[in-house]
């Protein structure tokens, strides 16, 4: 890690902020590996398993403004708080109906979408906070040590979860997962920092909601942003989804396998945001944004033609690697391209687009059931190379952007 990125480590609040953020994120992997394979072992769909984890994305569509909103003008710490206890105890919940044999796919759906919900308010209110804490300046940088954190806990999650399931089941795995949301919760900083607080401003929900919308027509940046950060999730992110297949029915490794493959995308994720505040001082931040969207759609692409185990493991690893800087940029430049009073709202924009991506899990679960995990992989990756050319070209013909 580079110094400038260790300093911030020494910013009061931001390293519990990290501890955090990590802690949470070997909840969220963790959560995010046992729904996959408990969804299948339940419907034996791979459509279904589409459904179930975008069920888990599709609250940061619904409520990922609102949450800006929020966030702008309530207590961002206590936002955290609310929002990692909810998650913990719905895990909680799903930990102990499926102990005790009595969970249901639908029980399964309605909880997921309980922690969906929260993880929309965690993620809006952990971008604002981080502004709060390091300012403007470090903004880009500082999501990046977040990211680190955060990717080192999805490896460690994915890990343990699929050590779980094989050996205990995947209620042990869920309840292991509420613990360590709880954990995340009490590691929380226990101020703001007054310092480089956004101003917050008074009136409605909705009276927020209006005034972010004029500002998105007056700042054009935003919405191309938004649709491009769209992109990425429906196209690119979306392999998530296959994984379980790809793991049981093609690779045939097991909970263990997928759990490893979980892993190594968080280590992929690692290895990015190790360059991230490198490559964000290149210049032309949308370029590269761009430019990495279209890299990541070719290895989403590769992955479908993958000849084994190996293979997958190292186009997770690389794909991965670019997504997670790209990740960055996109939750970096919206922030920047508003005024500081709509910070929270900016990140709801992030937290909406990202909101998309329950398409892109149900699109490739239907063209795995129907065409195959090759070709799925394939159309959803060559789909985002094509998107990212026409916006490279767009981009390069622009003045202002």
């Amino acid at each position: 890690m580079a110094r400038a990125e260790t300093a911030l480590l020494r910013l009061p609040g931001f390293s519990r902020l990290a501890g955090s953020a990590l802690l949470n994120t070997i909840a969220f992997a963790g959560e995010q590996v046992v729904l996959g394979w408990l969804a299948l072992d339940l419907t034996n769909s791979p459509l279904l398993v589409g459904v179930a984890l975008g069920l888990r994305m599709a609250p940061m569509l619904l409520i990922g403004l609102p949450a800006g909103v929020l966030a702008d003008r309530g207590d961002r710490l206590v936002l955290l708080r609310g929002a990692n206890t909810t998650m913990a105890l719905a895990l909680t919940g799903l930990g102990l109906l499926t102990v005790l044999g009595r969970v249901t796919f639908g029980l399964v759906l309605g909880l997921t979408f309980l922690i969906g919900c929260a993880r929309a308010l965690q993620q809006v209110a952990q971008q604002v906070h981080t502004h709060d804490l390091v300012g403007a300046g470090r903004l880009t940088e500082a999501l990046g040590v977040l990211g680190i954190a955060m990717r080192i806990g999805g490896l460690t999650g994915a890990l343990l979860a699929g050590r779980l399931i094989g050996g205990l089941g995947p209620g042990a795995a869920y309840l292991a997962a509420a613990s360590t949301s709880l954990l995340g919760t009490l590691m929380l900083p226990r101020h703001s920092s007054p310092a480089v607080r956004s101003p917050t401003t008074p009136g409605s929900v909705w009276e927020g909601l209006r005034g972010f919308l004029a500002a998105a027509r007056a700042e054009r940046r935003l919405p191309v942003l938004m649709a491009l950060t769209a992109a990425g999730e429906v196209l690119g992110f979306s392999h998530q989804a296959v994984l379980p297949t790809l793991a049981r029915d093609v690779l045939r490794v097991g909970p263990e396998g997928l759990g490893a493959m979980n892993a190594v995308r968080q280590a992929g994720g690692i290895i990015g945001m190790l360059g991230v505040g490198r490559l964000s001082q290149m210049g032309g931040p949308t370029t590269l944004f761009v430019s990495l969207l279209g890299v990541f759609g070719a290895g989403v692409a590769g992955l479908g033609l993958a000849p084994g185990y190996a293979a997958v493991l190292l186009l997770l690893l690389l794909i991965n690697a670019v997504g997670s800087v790209a990740d960055v940029l996109g939750q970096s430049l919206m922030q920047q391209t508003v005024p500081a009073a709509l910070r929270g709202r900016a990140s709801g924009a992030w937290v909406v687009a990202i909101g998309v991506g329950p398409a892109g899990q149900l699109q490739i679960g239907a063209l795995v059931s129907w065409l195959g995990v090759a070709a799925a992989l394939g159309l959803s990756g060559a789909a985002l190379v094509v998107v990212a050319a026409g916006a490279r070209f767009l981009v390069s013909r622009a003045r202002h952007f």
